[in-house]
């Protein structure tokens, strides 16, 4: 009797690990995993009675198109990183904004790309600035973190480097602008490149609309990626916040990743982007919590201006800027599609 007995036992004892791994497994296809991606086309003083409805419909179509092209990458489980760079590839071929073919122009009267990309899960990065015929400066980025030993190149270098790489190269007529050339020309003719605008509308400040975007992915990815055109008007061999990984910059699986948008040399001194994951990290506050800190206080108290688009690890999602508007679109695992440009 007893061996009968022992017999049943252990058969029941199968039968409820096997029902328990079956449960289990039927649980875990259930749950969603969580992605989301964030754009932004630049913050400043954009100001909605300055702007016609038909120029902001515009933008909000344009930024609408590049949220989705990362979205779609995401939600057919693709990488943060092609999400990023591929959305920020529509900005950069938009004329609208000052990254690729819309960059502002130099004193001189050319354009210098900047550009950098990271990836959370390995902290490798990849930069590139001062580059005058490379297309895509994102996709340059991206080479350089993947097909060099370097962090940054610059210059004759990078666009070497670039060429060597297969990457579209183009003439530099080909990032000029009537709207661009007009903002530099009103610059040198007013002396006063702080109050100036970008745009042909006075809706930004002249160092404003570089572009940027942060995802995270079904594998619990994250990336962020920046690409600008500097400031109009700048000079000898300016180079701001955006290809410099931690101010422009910066990913980390652990904490968040974040894109800025502003005056970049104060992100430069505020290591603005490292320092939101670093509050998160070492002080343990929220991705809202931090980002407001950092944009709000510390980065203000120093005199800069400007916003940051941001995701943490668990796909929640931060745009803070401390101007009166921020070109920025936000998708979820939802589909849910969020567009906006001004405070309110």
């Amino acid at each position: 009797m007893k061996p009968i007995l022992t017999t049943l036992l252990i058969s029941v004892f199968i039968l409820s690990c096997r029902d328990n791994k079956t449960i289990k497994k039927e649980t875990s296809n259930q749950e969603r995993v969580t992605f989301s991606i964030v754009v932004h086309g630049g913050a400043g003083n954009i100001i909605k009675e300055q702007m016609s409805d038909s120029l902001e419909m515009v933008y909000r179509q344009e930024l609408k198109e590049a949220i989705q092209v990362g979205y779609n990458i995401l939600d057919t489980g693709g990488t943060s990183l092609d999400a990023v760079q591929k959305t920020i590839n529509i900005l950069e071929d938009s004329p609208l904004f000052n990254a690729g073919k819309g960059a502002v122009l130099t004193y001189d009267g050319i354009n210098e790309h900047d550009a950098s990309i990271m990836d959370g899960k390995t902290l490798n990065a990849g930069a590139s600035a001062g580059t005058k015929t490379v297309k895509n400066p994102i996709n340059l980025a991206r080479a350089v973190m993947e097909q060099s030993p370097h962090v940054m190149l610059s210059g004759n270098g990078a666009e070497l480097f670039a060429k060597e790489q297969g990457l579209n190269i183009v003439d530099p007529s080909y990032f000029l602008t009537k709207a661009k050339l007009n903002a530099l020309k009103r610059i040198k003719a007013s002396d006063n490149s702080e109050v100036v605008s970008v745009y042909d509308q006075t809706i930004s400040d002249s160092k404003f609309g570089t572009v940027g975007c942060v995802a995270l992915d079904k594998h619990g990815n994250l990336a962020a990626g920046t690409s600008t055109g500097g400031m109009t008007n700048k000079r000898w061999g300016r180079i701001g916040d955006s290809p410099i990984i931690g101010a422009g910059t910066y990913a980390n699986n652990n904490t968040c990743a974040v894109s800025a948008t502003g005056w970049g040399e104060f992100f430069i001194r505020g290591t603005v982007a490292h320092d939101i994951s670093a509050l998160m990290e070492y002080k343990g506050i929220s991705l809202n919590e931090a980002a407001r800190l950092v944009i709000q206080s510390k980065l203000t108290e120093l005199g800069g201006d400007g916003g940051i688009i941001a995701i943490d690890k668990n796909g929640h999602v931060t745009t803070e800027f401390n101007t009166s508007g921020m070109f920025r679109a936000s998708m979820n695992d939802k589909g849910d599609l969020y567009v906006a440009i001004f405070k309110n």
